[in-house]
């Protein structure tokens, strides 16, 4: 863990994320198995429940639209995610007999708190995400499932979005497993794989930091972003226009890459930073198929002349040669990828609003948990 001293609560959180998310994955990981008795309550919640309801908001609802992805592909269990402000106003007959799944940092969002309260009168099993294991949604859910990521000090989140991935990839794993989906060894594998997130995130953030501080400061005078991202890469996006937006004041979106061309095309131009996501896992062919589409993409761009920036996978060559800027991620399978993908977008967000003089830690009008509507 870093003992630098940073000048931001953000930056210093944006660093600790290897440890948060390898304390965070000692707690359900034993050497290279799950913890079966830090699952017991989850699989009590999910035994018998063929759906999925997530409920969340800002950045625990991006994590939740990575988890309806791990859920559906791994786990066969389909998934529907929900704003928490919205669910409870929502009429009954959403997904039939579901387990209800909630996220939330603080575990004190008043909306989010009051849909896992109206779940459960409609007869849901519950869980809970959250980062504190006292909170109120940890206590009136089921099965609580904490990140370990400590305190989060600044606004915007950061290493406590990780660590949520982190939970959401385990507990897909372990829905997987118990539901005949997947292999012991291949359940193992990527265990492996996501124990190795930590290390390589640590030995990244230094080159990233100083990327893309330069990068923003070419940026300035970008008057919007638009963020894209395919499959599970999408809430990822997602997750990077909140941030700038919410740090740098910023008007920025995220969508998927395909609906580009559906509308959100019109405010290409030069003035325009686009924000790729173009990451590769050669082992598997969905992957290979959307950075394909991605490529095709960016190739058909070229004539609008817009600030390209893309994250790749290391050793990347085709995407590199399309864009203006590209931010180097540690190979990955598909599914951990946004684990490191979601870190320069952080860097992103930091250093947009430093060069702006933004209070990073203390973002105008928004506090660290909305505790009323």
């Amino acid at each position: 863990m870093t003992t630098r001293n940073f000048q931001h609560a953000m930056l210093r959180e944006i660093f600790e994320q290897p440890h948060a998310i390898s304390q965070t994955l000692a707690a359900y990981i034993d050497g290279s198995s799950l913890r079966e008795e830090a699952f017991l309550a989850a699989q009590q919640a999910l035994v018998g429940r063929e759906s999925l309801l997530i409920s969340a908001s800002g950045s625990s609802r991006h994590a939740g639209l990575f988890a309806e992805i791990l859920f559906e592909d791994l786990a066969g269990i389909a998934v529907d995610v929900e704003y928490a402000s919205e669910y409870i106003y929502r009429s009954t007959q959403t997904l039939k007999n579901p387990c209800f799944l909630v996220i939330s940092q603080s575990g004190e969002t008043a909306d989010t708190s009051e849909a896992l309260r109206e779940a459960t009168a409609r007869g849901s099993s519950t869980i809970a995400i959250t980062n504190k294991p006292e909170s109120t949604m940890a206590r009136l859910a089921g099965c609580s499932l904490p990140t370990l990521a400590g305190i989060e000090r600044a606004i915007p989140a950061t290493k406590s979005f990780t660590s949520q991935l982190a939970v959401l990839s385990l507990l897909a794993l372990y829905a997987a497993r118990v539901r005949g989906r997947m292999t012991r060894a291949v359940v193992e594998s990527l265990l492996h794989k996501l124990h190795a997130v930590p290390g390589a995130m640590e030995a990244a953030l230094p080159q990233w930091e100083s990327q893309v501080a330069t990068l923003a400061r070419s940026l300035q005078a970008a008057e919007s972003f638009i963020f894209l991202g395919r499959g599970i890469h999408y809430p990822i996006a997602r997750e990077g226009a909140l941030k700038l937006k919410e740090s740098a004041y910023i008007q920025a979106e995220g969508y998927p890459s395909g609906e580009l061309k559906h509308g959100p095309n019109a405010l290409v131009n030069p003035r325009t930073a686009l924000i790729v996501l173009a990451t590769r896992d050669p082992h598997a062919p969905d992957s290979v198929l959307r950075y394909e589409k991605t490529v095709n993409l960016l190739r058909d761009l070229q004539k609008q002349k817009p600030e390209i920036i893309s994250i790749v996978t290391e050793g990347d060559k085709q995407v590199t040669e399309l864009s203006s800027h590209t931010i180097t991620v540690p190979h990955a399978p598909e599914y951990l990828a946004p684990l490191y993908e979601v870190v320069p977008l952080q860097l992103l967000a930091y250093f947009m609003a430093t060069e702006r003089h933004i209070d990073v830690d203390n973002p105008r009008n928004l506090v660290k948990a909305v505790v009323q509507e």
